[in-house]
């Protein structure tokens, strides 16, 4: 005898499996971390368009309020000239509420801002739905990999078919969670 062992063919063939199981693992985490990062980002845009939003609001209220104030002010005054600077700062302050509840120019009225604040939140669980599949996706392909390794120090064959089992419920979740994460709802 030579002392060296000889290696069993079916080990090669499990290895291959694990490094095809680590393959994949690798794109599942990678794509699981890139989802995670863009929810988190999509999470804070839309927080701040809501502040925002709520900053115009607040600006809108005050303005319309003091127009308002104005208006009655208006009403009891009998000198023209007053009258005159009355009108002329009713119409500055209701322009100026008309703007802070709409500006489709610049993107940045109560109803756009509003919408830009629903798309992020749209996207925020478009990527979150699509980090947890990916995180699904990593646990199967993990445990694949340790049953994998088991059955070539045990020997048992069906250790490597519940690998591979695995390693096909792991790459399911990863193309659903790359192709449409939206339509397995599990959380």
């Amino acid at each position: 005898m030579s002392g060296h062992s000889h290696l069993d063919p079916s080990n090669k063939k499990v290895a291959l499996l694990i490094s095809v199981l680590a393959l994949i693992l690798a794109f599942s985490e990678t794509l699981g971390k890139s989802a995670q990062t863009s929810a988190l980002s999509y999470n804070i845009e839309a927080s701040n368009l809501w502040s925002f939003f709520q900053a115009k609001t607040i600006r809108m209220t005050t303005v319309r309020t003091a127009a308002e104030a104005a208006e009655a002010e208006l009403e009891q005054t009998t000198v023209p000239a007053k009258k005159a600077l009355l009108r002329e700062q009713i119409d500055l302050w209701k322009r100026a509420a008309a703007r802070y509840d709409s500006e489709p120019e610049t993107q940045e009225g109560r109803k756009e801002l509003a919408t830009r604040a629903k798309a992020a939140e749209a996207k925020r669980v478009h990527a979150m739905a699509a980090y947890h599949h990916y995180e699904l996706a990593s646990a199967a392909l993990q445990i694949a990999i340790v049953l994998a390794s088991a059955e070539i120090i045990t020997g048992v064959a069906a250790l490597t078919w519940l690998a591979g089992g695995l390693g096909v419920v792991g790459l399911a979740f990863s193309l659903i969670g790359y192709l449409a994460p939206m339509s397995v709802h599990l959380f």
